[in-house]
């Protein structure tokens, strides 16, 4: 998801800038000023609570930005990415603007800034005035304006530069100069957001075989719990010899061991463009953990597959996978084979709902050979990598 916020002077050009930016990227458009007119204009409480505040040049209150943003947010969920133009206007919102992305499980991408002078403001917003037709529009309320900008949106800026997520543009230049260095940082940025999909299923659905599909098309880096784990046997290490004896039950390994493998191998990919998580999570608190790993890398969960298979051709394969070398502990008797499968509809349903109430869920029929589910899967996956990008 694309998430840009753009910053600036009253009269740096924000709204010009914003209306290309929007354009080019479909992003919905989050204006607080424009927003508040309309809720002056249709006379609501959030409107009458605001009028005062902005025909002074002052800054609205936070509670009443938070409803208004909350607001748009949540009656876009299906967007690819927001434009911010005029919040985050104070450090205080700069947190709440945190806070809200990180409800919808995603994050600020960037703060572009539009770099003009206190006298190249005054005498836009000066210039505006004649036309605009808006009460905020008058000397002393734009110097107000300019003053309150000053005071308490300038530490805005020092807020995502320690993130590093702020950039600089030099705002006097013509509109299509500046559009063209805003969209080289946009384009680099993204080229910096992680694709990552969950693969969910049941054993034997399939999951492996278009993991690896997915992993070689979008230049992903693919980790699957159970060949993790099944290395750890094969050395016969301390958590080797502790997972096989979960697995000769045909349990699920705890979450501690899982949690542990999966963060050194994210940690050692710094440069990926992306991860593909196959057998994690399986319960909804790991869902909850890997979340919370995705996000110390300030990214988040793209895209989920779920790959549905009658029981009785899961049944079949997991057999028929327990007669070749890829077999598992679990595969070699039909009775351990119902168990894990038992094991993951009461554990792992769950997970499937998590990411389904995100509108991160796409649900593929896993019968048929592997070109047949492929080529069921290649159009969603698209279709999530672009929304991503």
């Amino acid at each position: 998801m694309l998430n840009i916020a753009l910053f600036g002077a009253p009269g740096a050009g924000k709204g010009t800038q914003s209306e290309l930016i929007m354009k080019k990227h479909n992003l919905v458009y989050i204006s607080t000023g424009n927003i508040l007119r309309e809720e002056i204009k249709s006379g609501t409480q959030l409107g009458f609570a605001a009028k005062s505040i902005i025909e002074a040049g002052g800054l609205v209150s936070d509670e009443i930005i938070v409803q208004i943003i909350e607001k748009k947010i949540t009656s876009n969920p299906d967007a690819p990415g927001f434009l911010f133009d005029g919040f985050p206007r104070t450090f205080v919102q700069a947190y709440i603007l945190e806070g809200l992305l990180l409800k919808m499980h995603t994050s600020l991408t960037c703060l572009l800034f539009l770099d003009v002078s206190p006298k190249e403001s005054l005498k836009r917003l000066l210039n505006r005035a004649k036309t605009s037709g808006r009460s905020d529009d008058t000397e002393v309320v734009i110097k107000n304006r300019l003053k309150e900008y000053k005071e308490k949106t300038a530490p805005v800026a020092q807020f995502y530069k320690d993130q590093g997520l702020f950039f600089p543009v030099d705002g006097t230049g013509s509109v299509e100069e500046i559009y063209t260095s805003l969209e080289e940082i946009i384009n680099k940025e993204l080229r910096k957001v992680l694709f990552n999909v969950v693969l969910l299923g049941y054993p034997g659905a399939g999951r492996g075989t278009q993991a690896r599909k997915l992993a070689d098309k979008y230049n992903l880096v693919y980790l699957s719990t159970g060949e993790m784990l099944k290395e750890e046997i094969r050395k016969d290490s301390e958590v080797g010899k502790l997972v096989k004896a979960v697995y000769d039950k045909g349990d699920i390994v705890s979450d501690e061991i899982v949690i542990k493998l999966i963060e050194k191998h994210i940690q050692s990919n710094p440069e990926a463009s992306g991860f593909i998580f196959k057998g994690f999570p399986r319960t909804l608190v790991q869902a909850y953990i890997l979340d919370g790993l995705l996000r110390k890398i300030h990214s988040s969960i793209s895209f989920t597959l779920d790959i549905q298979c009658p029981t009785l051709e899961l049944i079949k394969r997991l057999d028929a996978r327990g007669k070749t070398e890829r077999r598992m502990s679990y595969d070699l008797e039909t009775s351990t084979i119902v168990h894990r499968l038992e094991q993951h509809e009461r554990i792992c349903l769950p997970v499937v709902d998590y990411y389904r109430k995100q509108g991160k869920m796409t649900v593929v029929n896993g019968k048929g050979n592997p070109e047949d589910v492929w080529s069921r899967i290649k159009e969603p996956a698209e279709k999530a990598w672009r929304r991503a990008r």
